[in-house]
Formats: C-alpha cells, sequence, structure tokens
C-alpha cells in the first residue's frame, strides 16, 4: 500500500480501516480497526516520549502492516513532519535531515549498525523505538551506550501498535516493559499475559505470551504459549533456548518441534549455518533434556513479511524433512 491509498482510506467517511496482521503464528488476517483508536494510539505514545508538533519522523516501514500505519497516524496527530522513504533494510542510506523520531524492525538497526555513516545518522535520532522481532543480548549491546532514547515496543496488531516500552540504553535501560498509563495488566491462570487497554482495544485481550509481572506491573515476556515444546514431561519454551544460542550461532536459526512417539514432541533446531557446528554448541551449554534431537539445514529460515520468525511454516517445514529423511 502506498502512502496516497492509506490516506485516501483514512480521509474517506468510514470510521474504521483495514489492517493486516503480521502472521508470525499463523495465517495473516484482515482486521478493521477503529480510526478514533487509532489517534487514540497515537496520541498516547506521543505523549509519552514528548514529541511535539513540527517535530521529523520517519516512515521506513510499510504500510501494510499497523506499525507503518501508526507513524502516518501519529504524525496527523500530533502535526509531524513526516519523511517517508521505501522499506529496505538500509533505511538510512542517503539520508541527511535531522531526525526526532523513527519506528524500525531489528534487521533495519542491526544492518545500519554495520555502516558507519549509518550507525552515525541512527545514534542522532531523538526517540527511536524497535519492535517486530526479538531484539538479541549483542544488538541491545551496541545500542547500550547511545546518546539518545532507544525503546523496544511490546504489542501486536490488536492493540494497535505498542501498548508498552523499555528503554534500551541509559541509566534508564531495563529488561522490563513499562505500560502506558491508560493500560492494565494481570497474568492468565497459565501465566499469559492479560491486557486491558480500553483506549485502543475495546475488549479485554488475552495474549498467549507467558510474561512475569514485577510489584509495580513492569512486565518481562518470557514466551509464547504455543512455542512451548512439551518433551518427556519437561516444558521448553523455544523462544528461551533461542536466546541462550544467539551470541553463538552466527547464521540464522530457529527452534521448533516434531511429534515423537517416545516423548510427545521433541525440539528441532533449524538453521541456515552447520549443524555440526550447532550441535557441538548446544551439548557445551545446554542441559541434556534440552538440546534439541534433530539438526537440519535449511536454506532460508522462515520468516513473515514482517521478518518474524514463522513458526506455523517451521513446523510444517520441519515435518516435511522428516518424513522425506525416514522414507
Amino acid at each position: 500500500m502506498s502512502l496516497e491509498e492509506f490516506l485516501s482510506e483514512w480521509n474517506n467517511v468510514s470510521p474504521f480501516v483495514h489492517v493486516q496482521t503480521s502472521g508470525s503464528t499463523g495465517a495473516p488476517k484482515l482486521m478493521q480497526v477503529e480510526k478514533q483508536r487509532m489517534l487514540n494510539s497515537a496520541r498516547i505514545t506521543c505523549d509519552f516520549l514528548g514529541l511535539q508538533p513540527g517535530n521529523t519522523a520517519l516512515l521506513c516501514m510499510s504500510l501494510d502492516y499497523i506499525a507503518g500505519k501508526m507513524m502516518v497516524v501519529r504524525a496527523l496527530e500530533r502535526h509531524l513532519k513526516l519523511m517517508t522513504i521505501a522499506p529496505s533494510g538500509h533505511p538510512l542510506s542517503g539520508l541527511m535531515e535531522d531526525i526526532d523520531f523513527a519506528a524500525m524492525v531489528p534487521m533495519q538497526v542491526y544492518n545500519s549498525l554495520q555502516v558507519p555513516e549509518e550507525r552515525e545518522r541512527l545514534m542522532q535520532i531523538r526517540h527511536l523505538i524497535i519492535g517486530g522481532g526479538a531484539i538479541d543480548d549483542a544488538l541491545a549491546d551496541q545500542l547500550k551506550d547511545f546518546p539518545n532514547a532507544v525503546w523496544s515496543t511490546y504489542g501486536m496488531t490488536e492493540t494497535l501498535s505498542h501498548i508498552a516500552l523499555r528503554r534500551l540504553n541509559g541509566p534508564e535501560a531495563s529488561l522490563w516493559y513499562t505500560p502506558f498509563p491508560s493500560v492494565s495488566l494481570s497474568l492468565s491462570p497459565d501465566s499469559c499475559l492479560v491486557i486491558d487497554a480500553p483506549e485502543v482495544c475495546p475488549e479485554r485481550l488475552v495474549t498467549n505470551d507467558i510474561a512475569e509481572l514485577s510489584p509495580d506491573y513492569r512486565f518481562r515476556i518470557l514466551g509464547r504459549k504455543d512455542n512451548i515444546i512439551c518433551s518427556g514431561g519437561i516444558k521448553i519454551q523455544a523462544e528461551e533456548l533461542e536466546r541462550q544460542l544467539r551470541s553463538l550461532l552466527h547464521l540464522p536459526f530457529i527452534i521448533t518441534k516434531c511429534p515423537d512417539e517416545k516423548f510427545g514432541e521433541i525440539v528441532v533446531l533449524l538453521t541456515e549455518g552447520s549443524t555440526d557446528e550447532a550441535r557441538q554448541f548446544c551439548e557445551r551449554i545446554l542441559p541434556k533434556f534440552y538440546q534439541p534431537r534433530v539438526y537440519l539445514h535449511v536454506s532460508h529460515i522462515p520468516l513473515t513479511a514482517t521478518g518474524k520468525p514463522a513458526r506455523h511454516e517451521a513446523e510444517q517445514l520441519v515435518s516435511e524433512l522428516v518424513q522425506c529423511h525416514n522414507q
């Protein structure tokens, strides 16, 4: 979708716009969301960050998804000067203007850090929010000394982008997300995060994100409920294994699972790199019961259109590869 197409939909008589989910845990779906709630979300974010009319905002994400649409709505709500560039892995390449506010996915930030000129421009962004995927320890470490505010976001299409932020740099850096003042949080009986955000979401939202709440109602995410692998009676969180391995495995990989007659489910590691190297690292740092039982090389790790791990597609790919191997 182009900016002109989105603005045309935004300015029509309908109180709704259509938004597509990312498809990180299943097939993407089309949602109808209220324009007023999008404006509410934009106002809350702009207030939290202290953005003022006339500040510059960079749109470098696809307008097919909520993250891109909300950058436009924030510019409309707060009268920001919106700078638009085509989505790419190097959004700051050739960009010379000063930027007060930008939203990027981790891949864009990682790529920008590799080019000295782009890294310098990244450092000058007054408020940089990063969402749409996990921020690993290595990436966070490169951002910790940035002079301006860098934030990790928590949210989803259903909450019209983020409902909480956590600082990645400076004395306020934390592993815990701070929800916006209008957001109330609780945990379901199975420890999944429950969100009450009436200004942006008309109903209470029970997520699939397993979380921990602090006494002051900040929170951290441990992983997704549907990414738990139940192997021989042991519950293994796929994201936690990935976090432990990310600093060691430098080529893309993903932890997934497949059915097993003896254990119920077993841990599988898909990698674009060497399976022998991956096995050596896993056997060295992971407890025995957490180690993958199958290692598979693939040419490309399945990703969604927004760059998130495509978990469902990965499971299907493993099923096909295991079947071929056993024939």
